[in-house]
């Protein structure tokens, strides 16, 4: 079969995916081993029978609902390829929206940042790799899933400290930066039994308090973890900011705002902590 009549008949497939069309290029050149641009540059080429067994495996897999990031095993966030596995949250272009504002907050000289929850490790790596003198830990409670950050700090040659816990507990501090996207999605929310999250896991999803929960509890963990000035920026839902900055200016933060995403909606709410807690 040539290359451009395996995309054709892939796009059909795959049309009640909004993106069928990137999806089949994706997972072909998955099978092919090849850049995107190898498929318009030769799409006379034809698949060999393997070729054409895995693609039409992967075929069957998407149209069943299954995550493109968990078919080919990565996914791309701040130009950078991190491995993805179903322990993990698969990174998404609205949450460069924190790192971005953690590059404007953070010195620019040596600091201390956390990674809360880091699952992949995309936060906190591309932090490390953007600034190598800072000094970067990431932290989660799934062995698993920071089994998954640490091969990808490994693969991006990224200096960062690992440590398996619950947000910030263990984590000695002080900081000067705290991030985080924690699971800020209500259990009851219908969105979960749909799309790419069916197939996530659950744990990095959702939080009781009608999504609040872990926020709250990073808001408080973090209130005495910040060095006078320090930052904490937080992801949550696009109609979570109002709450958000009210917990957070009850725990002392100063200077609390929401920056929206590249959608437009309230995505990453950040305060400062103008005096140590004690």
């Amino acid at each position: 079969m040539r290359i451009d009549t395996a995309l054709r008949q892939a796009r059909e497939r795959l049309a009640v995916s909004p993106s069928a069309d990137l999806d089949a290029q994706i997972l072909l050149c998955h099978v092919l081993e090849r850049p995107r641009s190898y498929l318009f540059t030769w799409p006379e080429r034809t698949l060999n029978e393997e070729q054409q067994q895995r693609f039409e495996s992967l075929l069957i897999r998407r149209e069943a609902g299954e995550p493109v990031a968990f078919l080919t095993g990565q996914r791309e966030f701040f130009g950078h390829n991190f491995l993805v596995t179903a322990d993990t949250l698969i990174p998404r272009p609205d949450t460069e929206t924190l790192v971005e504002l953690a590059l404007q907050l953070g010195p620019a000289g040596p600091a201390r940042v956390v990674d809360l929850g880091t699952g992949t490790g995309a936060i906190g790596l591309s932090l490390a790799l953007e600034r190598p003198q800072w000094q970067v830990t990431l932290t989660d409670l799934s062995a698993a899933a920071l089994s998954v950050a640490e091969s990808n700090a490994r693969q991006l040659a990224a200096r960062v400290t690992l440590q398996q816990g619950s947000w910030l507990q263990g984590c000695d501090g002080p900081f000067d930066l705290i991030v985080s996207n924690p699971p800020y999605i209500d259990p009851t929310d219908h969105h979960l039994q749909e799309g790419d999250v069916r197939f996530e896991p659950r744990s990095a999803l959702v939080a009781d308090q009608r999504g609040l929960a872990d926020l709250a509890t990073i808001i408080n963990q973090a209130s005495t973890r910040l060095v006078a000035g320090g930052w904490l920026l937080l992801e949550h839902g696009y109609q979570q900011g109002g709450e958000v900055r009210a917990l957070m200016e009850a725990d002392g933060f100063d200077a609390v705002r929401t920056e929206r995403d590249l959608g437009g909606n309230e995505r990453v709410t950040l305060g400062r902590k103008l005096t140590v807690d004690s």
